[in-house]
């Protein structure tokens, strides 16, 4: 029998919590949406819960324009050709994908079902929800600056299962973000040196 590495372990530990939460990664195509979307009874921009027992916030400067890692980011389809441990990846909503649209997504073999909270385009994204017992709140938001985009990433993870198994469960999710910024930076980046 195989011993499975910590990587591999947070990576199943991650993708098992997300499937269980409902978090996805928000989506929206490349054009502006015509305002902005929240929560329901939400007048400002969804934020993570401060108070959660998991955290986890990233950051990367990415040496590309802001439209090249919008549309990246944001087509979920091509998810599989730049995210190593995402096997798929289908819209289930016509159209631009929008607060409220639908898709869904296999990491790790599992299948994970995801709905848009808020897409503001080129400067936040937004998703999470609550299921057996994991509440996630996931957020982006993209700055240009002189020296190309500063991509920032937080999500808060609370319920009776996270606070059960604190300790692997952030090293999943701190492991996760990490990764996802710097493959969305290898990708931005890779396709501007074109």
């Amino acid at each position: 029998m195989r011993t499975p590495t910590v990587a591999k372990f947070a990576a199943t530990t991650t993708a098992f919590l997300l499937a269980a939460s409902g978090t996805a990664y928000a989506l929206t195509d490349d054009q502006p949406l015509g305002a902005r979307a929240v929560l329901a009874a939400h007048t400002g921009d969804v934020q993570i819960d401060e108070s959660a027992p998991v955290i986890t916030r990233e950051n990367v400067l990415i040496h590309a324009p802001l439209h090249t890692v919008w549309k990246i980011q944001t087509d979920v389809e091509k998810w599989p050709t730049w995210q190593p441990d995402v096997a798929t990846a289908v819209k289930d909503t016509p159209g631009r994908l929008r607060p409220g649209s639908v898709f869904r997504w296999a990491t790790e073999g599992l299948s994970i079902t995801s709905t848009v909270r808020q897409a503001d385009y080129g400067r936040r994204l937004a998703w999470g929800g609550p299921a057996q017992g994991i509440t996630a709140i996931h957020v982006w938001t993209f700055t240009p600056t002189r020296d190309g985009i500063l991509v920032h990433t937080e999500e808060s993870w609370t319920g009776a299962p996270v606070v059960a198994d604190q300790a692997a469960l952030q090293a999943a999710l701190d492991n996760s973000l990490h990764n996802w910024v710097n493959n969305l930076k290898h990708q931005a980046e890779a396709q501007v040196a074109k």
